[in-house]
């Protein structure tokens, strides 16, 4: 199952809980007991990640889960098109995944794009591509299935309690938020903010300059502020951060003397 770290916040305050990174948004809709061998490709803005996991009974035993940093979403350029570098980034990401799931019958994967592939206009020849390569569907999810689908992740690897969960991913070009009670979302939303397309937006020649900052930070606050009340008006009691730009932030908060790895107040003031 995905690693687990030490982040997480209570409503109203941080403490410790923990993070939990997903390498998958979930397995394919046929049920285990069809395919002994089954996978899941998840098509990220940021990174592509594979599980391929062996299906017994009920029980899912994962064999063996890969990830690379592709970057799709920085290759989307002024025109919403994902320029040839990018697209070749990531199909020959693919076909090393390729290599591990040749021969495995339709219906055994899923292959799900996200918000690099849904922004992108030529998402269709991305896609056609990576159909040829894979020999299996890709299929384009909305925001706000990318955040049921989270949610599920988290929810399914962590401990079954009563309260309401907090769930923030940052990915590479969306960020989601959901608000769950066990195995159920009550609230998610998807917003158009990520860690590489603000990266390509406000910092793409690597210089993080206090006007430039103020502006990244005013327009995640606009995205977030359209939400707000209906996160609050809902609370919850654990927050949960899914994804490796959380995980990052607990280690630079950590480095600096901020906690054992988790996300708390005191380092992000």
């Amino acid at each position: 199952m995905p690693e687990q770290l030490r982040v997480g916040g209570k409503h109203g305050s941080w403490h410790d809980g923990p993070v939990i990174e997903p390498d998958f948004l979930t397995m394919p809709h046929s049920t285990p007991k069809n395919f002994s061998l089954i996978a899941a490709i998840d098509l990220g803005s940021n990174s592509f990640h594979m599980v391929v996991a062996k299906a017994n009974q009920g029980e899912i035993r994962i064999l063996e889960r890969l990830g690379e940093k592709v970057q799709l979403a920085a290759g989307i350029d002024e025109e919403r098109q994902l320029t040839e570098e990018s697209m070749q980034r990531g199909l020959d990401c693919l076909k090393r995944f390729a290599q591990l799931i040749n021969g495995l019958p339709l219906g055994a994967v899923r292959i799900v794009g996200t918000n690099a592939l849904r922004e992108a206009r030529n998402r269709n020849d991305f896609i056609h591509r990576a159909e040829e390569i894979l020999g299996h569907p890709v299929e384009v999810i909305s925001g706000r299935e990318e955040a049921r689908l989270i949610y599920l992740g988290v929810s399914h690897t962590l401990a079954d309690t009563p309260g309401k969960r907090l769930v923030a991913d940052i990915g590479g070009g969306s960020t989601e938020f959901i608000i769950g009670q066990r195995f159920e979302p009550l609230l998610r939303e998807s917003l158009q903010m990520g860690c590489v397309s603000f990266t390509q937006r406000y910092f793409r020649d690597g210089k993080v300059t206090p006007a430039r900052y103020a502006q990244a930070y005013t327009a995640a606050r606009l995205e977030i502020m359209s939400i707000e009340h209906a996160l609050h008006r809902l609370k919850w009691d654990e927050a949960i951060g899914s994804s490796g730009t959380i995980r990052a932030i607990g280690v630079a908060l950590k480095a600096n003397g901020y906690g054992a790895g988790e996300v708390n107040a005191e380092g992000l003031a």
